[in-house]
C-alpha cells in the first residue's frame, strides 16, 4: 500500500484511509502500556512483544487484500467509533502465528518446569539415605577413605568425572579383590566370565544408573555441580542414585549447597573435614629462568603454543621433558606420567595444562606457574581470558608434594616476578561457597517440547525450553551452547528426534573441524541405514596413518583419535549402526602407540616445524613428501602453518620470495639428509651464542633482557 489501504470484500472495493493515518494509529497502539502488559499476560515479553508488532505493522501496510474484519476495526477507530486498544485480538491472532509458542505456553511452562529436581528420582526418595561429605583440599586423603568404604561395601558405585579416575578405581578395585566392572561414554568392562555385571562399578559420572541399588556411592570433584556445562550429572548423581550411603568427596566450597539440596530430601549431611597430609609452600622467589629448572619440577601453562614453546626451550637446554595436555588420549597421558615418575628415566621434568589438576597421581616437587591468565568459557557461552580462580590454583598447586610421591613437601611459585604477587594473592582468598547446582533438560522434555512445536528445530527447541524454563535459586540451567552447535550442524540431516538428541549429546570438540565433519558424516550415514563398518571407518580416517613429522600432523592424529572415540561412543547407543567396537577400539590402541611416539618426540616434532618456518620450506617439504613416498594431501599437511614457535624468525629478507634452502633443493645441491645436519648445527650454533651473550651480559639489539624473558634463545 502507498498511499491508501483496500480491502476487497463482499462489498464493494473502499478506501479506507491514508497509509499515514494507520500508521499513526500503529504507532499509537504499540505505545500503549496496557496494550503491553496484557501481550505479556500472554507470554509476549518485550522482546517478542517488538518482533510481533513489527510482523503486525508490516501486514497491514503492505498488504493489498486485508481481512475485512481488521479494515473495519481500522476504519471505526479512524473515525472514532474504536478505540486503538480494540486491535489488540487481531494482533493477538497474528502473533499467535508467527509465534506458534503462544497457543500452548501453559503446556510449555508445565514440561519446563525444574523448580523441584528430587521429585525426578521417586526410587531414591522411597529411601532414607545417609550422606557424607569428605571435605578437604587436595592431599588430603578424604577420597582415600572414601574408596575404603566402597571397597569395603557388598556393592557400590564410583562416580568420577574424568575417564582416567574411572580407571583408575576400576584397576585398584579388581587389584583389592573387589570384582568391579567400568563404564564410560566410550567403554563397557566387565570382568565377570559369564558376562553378568559386577557388584561394582566404575563409571564417569554421567553414565551412572539412578535405578540400581547400591550399598555405597563415592561422588568424587562434587564441587563441579557448579560446572556450567556438566554440572547437571552431578546434580542428577547427587539426587538420584539409589544407594544407603552416599560418600561425596570436594571442597568445603560445596558442603553449604549440599546441605540446602539435601534438607529438600528430607536427608542430613554429615561432614567429615581433612588436612593436607603434606606441608605445601609458596616461593619468594619466581623462576625467572629456564636454566633454574630442577628434578621434579612442573611447568603448567594454559595454551598449547606455550606446551611447545616451554618443551623447545627445555630441550635447548639439554634436558628431557614430559608433555600432558587435555586433548592428548589417556592412555597417552598416562604413558607420560609414567616416564616423569620413574626414577631411572632421564625426564626430570613436566610441562603440562591443567590437566594434571585431577586423574594423574604425578611426583611433583614444583609447580610453577608460566602464567596466571586462563581462557574460559561463561554461562552465556562467552569467551574470556581472566586469571584463574582460587578454586583452580588451589588444585593445581596441590599436585606439589603428594603424600604418595618421593617429595614429602610442596612448592609453588611462578615464571615471571611481576606474577608471583597475583599468585600469593589467589591462593590466599577465600574460595566463594558455590550457590547453585547445573539441571539439564531430559531428551522426554524436549520431545513434548517437539510434539507441541512440531516445526521447529532442536536447536530453537532448546532456546524455547530454556526461556520458559523455571528454576529457583539453587539450580541453573547448564550452557546447551556445544548441544545447540551439533544441532545446527546436523539439522539437514533426516533423523528422527530422539536420535539426532542422542548425536547432539555426543561429546566433540567444536574447535576440531575434523571431528566436527565426522559427526556430520556418522549422522548422513545413519540416515540412509548405511551401517557404519570398521572397513569403511579405516577408509574414512585413511589408515594406515602416518608416523607424525611435525606438530600438525600430531594434532590430526588426535583429532582421529577423537573420531574414533566418537564412533564408540555411538555404538553402546546404536550398536546395529556402528557394529564394529571391539575392530576400532584395537585400532585405537595402534594410534595411540603412534601419538605416543610422537609426544615423546615432541621437542623433535617442534624442531621440525620451527625448520620449516623458519626456513620458509614450502617446495622443500613436498620435495622431501616425494622421497618418503607420502602422498600430495600429506606434504600439504606438513607444509601447513603449526603453533608454537616462538623462537623462529625467517633469514630470507623477503618472505614471499624463494628461501635458498628451497632453490638448492630445486637444483640438486641439497638433500634432506644434508638439510637436516645443517638445521642441527645451526641450532647448535645458536644456542652457543646465546650462552656467550648471558655470560658476556650484552645483548643483540632487538632482544629483551633474560629477566624480562627467560626462554628468548
Amino acid at each position: 500500500m502507498d498511499d491508501q489501504l483496500y480491502y476487497k470484500g463482499e462489498h464493494d472495493k473502499g478506501v479506507l484511509a491514508k497509509g499515514d493515518e494507520v500508521k499513526k494509529i500503529l504507532d499509537k497502539f504499540y505505545k500503549r502500556k496496557e496494550i503491553q502488559k496484557l501481550g505479556a499476560d500472554y507470554g509476549l515479553d518485550a522482546r517478542l512483544f517488538h518482533q510481533a508488532f513489527i510482523s503486525f505493522r508490516n501486514y497491514i501496510m503492505q498488504s493489498h487484500s486485508l481481512d475485512v474484519d481488521i479494515h473495519i476495526i481500522l476504519n471505526d477507530i479512524c473515525f472514532s467509533a474504536a478505540h486503538v486498544d480494540d486491535l489488540f485480538p487481531f494482533f493477538l491472532r497474528h502473533a499467535k502465528q508467527i509465534f506458534p509458542v503462544l497457543d500452548c505456553k501453559d503446556d510449555l511452562r508445565k514440561i519446563s518446569d525444574l523448580r523441584i529436581p528430587p521429585n525426578w528420582y521417586p526410587e531414591a526418595r522411597a529411601m532414607q539415605r545417609k550422606i557424607i561429605f569428605h571435605s578437604g583440599p587436595t592431599n588430603s586423603g578424604k577420597t582415600y577413605h572414601a574408596i575404603q568404604k566402597y571397597l569395603s561395601a557388598k556393592s557400590g558405585v564410583y562416580c568420577g568425572p574424568l575417564k582416567l579416575l574411572a580407571h583408575e578405581i576400576f584397576e585398584k578395585s579388581n587389584a583389592a579383590g573387589v570384582p568391579c566392572d567400568l563404564v564410560t561414554g566410550e567403554e563397557r568392562v566387565t570382568v565377570e566370565s559369564d558376562g553378568k555385571q559386577a557388584a561394582h562399578v566404575a563409571c564417569t559420572v554421567e553414565m551412572c544408573s539412578v535405578t540400581t541399588p547400591y550399598e555405597v556411592a563415592v561422588i568424587d570433584e562434587i564441587q563441579m555441580i557448579k560446572d556450567p556445562a556438566r554440572g547437571w550429572a552431578w546434580t542428577r548423581a547427587l539426587l538420584g542414585l539409589c544407594a544407603e550411603e552416599i560418600h561425596l568427596c570436594g571442597e568445603s566450597a560445596a558442603i553449604d549447597l549440599v546441605t540446602e539440596l539435601m534438607y529438600t530430601t528430607g536427608e542430613d549431611v554429615e561432614v567429615r573435614n581433612y588436612k593436607r597430609l603434606t606441608p605445601i609452600s609458596v616461593l619468594d622467589h619466581a623462576l625467572e629462568s629456564l636454566d633454574n629448572l630442577r628434578p621434579g619440577d612442573c611447568i603448567v601453562c594454559f595454551s598449547k603454543n606455550d606446551i611447545y614453546s616451554v618443551s623447545r626451550q627445555i630441550e635447548i637446554r639439554g634436558l628431557e621433558s614430559a608433555v600432558i595436555y587435555g586433548s592428548l588420549p589417556p592412555g597417552t597421558k598416562l604413558a607420560q606420567a609414567k616416564k616423569f615418575n620413574d626414577p631411572d628415566d632421564p625426564c626430570k621434568i613436566l610441562v603440562a595444562t591443567d590437566a594434571i589438576g585431577m586423574g594423574l597421581n604425578l611426583s611433583i616437587r614444583r609447580i610453577i606457574f608460566y602464567s596466571l591468565m586462563k581462557p574460559s568459557i561463561n554461562e552465556k557461552g562467552e569467551r574470556e581470558i581472566e586469571p584463574i580462580t582460587t578454586s583452580q590454583a588451589l588444585q593445581i598447586a596441590g599436585r606439589a608434594g603428594r603424600f604418595s610421591s618421593k617429595f614429602k613437601e610442596g612448592e609453588v611459585t611462578t615464571m615471571n616476578r611481576e606474577d608471583l604477587s597475583l599468585l600469593r594473592e589467589i591462593l590466599n582468598r577465600p574460595v566463594d561457597p558455590i550457590k547453585a547446582a547445573g539441571l539439564h533438560p531430559t531428551a522426554e522434555q524436549i520431545e513434548m517440547f517437539a510434539y507441541h512445536l512440531p516445526d521447529t528445530t532442536l536447536s530453537n527447541l532448546i532456546d524455547i525450553f530454556v526461556d520458559f524454563s523455571q528454576v529457583d535459586g539453587q539450580y541453573f540451567v547448564c550452557n546447551m551452547d556445544d548441544f545447540k552447535f551439533s544441532a545446527e550442524l546436523i539439522q539437514h540431516i533426516p533423523l528422527s528426534l530422539r536420535v539426532r538428541y542422542v548425536f547432539c549429546t555426543a561429546p566433540i570438540n567444536k574447535k576440531q573441524p575434523f571431528v566436527c565433519s565426522s559427526l556430520l558424516q556418522f549422522a548422513r550415514q545413519y540416515s540412509r541405514n548405511e551401517p557404519l563398518t570398521f572397513s569403511w571407518l579405516r577408509r574414512y580416517i585413511k589408515w594406515p596413518l602416518l608416523p607424525p613429522k611435525n606438530i600438525k600432523d600430531l594434532m590430526d592424529l588426535e583429532a582421529v583419535h577423537d573420531v574414533l572415540d566418537l564412533y564408540l561412543w555411538l555404538s553402546y547407543r546404536f550398536i546395529d549402526m556402528f557394529p564394529d567396537a571391539s575392530l576400532v577400539r584395537d585400532l585405537q590402541k595402534q594410534l595411540d602407540d603412534v601419538i605416543q611416539d610422537g609426544v615423546h618426540n615432541i621437542t623433535k616434532l617442534i624442531k621440525i616445524s620451527e625448520t620449516y618456518k623458519l626456513l620458509n620450506l614450502e617446495s622443500l617439504s613436498e620435495s622431501q613428501s616425494r622421497l618418503s613416498g607420502t602422498s600430495k594431501s600429506q606434504a600439504r599437511r606438513n607444509r601447513s602453518k603449526v603453533l608454537g614457535s616462538k623462537a623462529a624468525e625467517p633469514l630470507a629478507p623477503d618472505a614471499g620470495e624463494k628461501s635458498l634452502a628451497s632453490r638448492l633443493v630445486q637444483q640438486g645441491l641439497l638433500t634432506a639428509d644434508m638439510l637436516k645436519q645443517l638445521e642441527k648445527e645451526w641450532m647448535t650454533q645458536q644456542t652457543e651464542h646465546g650462552k656467550e651473550r648471558t655470560e658476556s651480559g650484552t645483548y643483540a639489539k632487538g632482544t629483551r633482557r633474560k629477566k624480562k624473558e627467560p626462554d628468548s634463545d
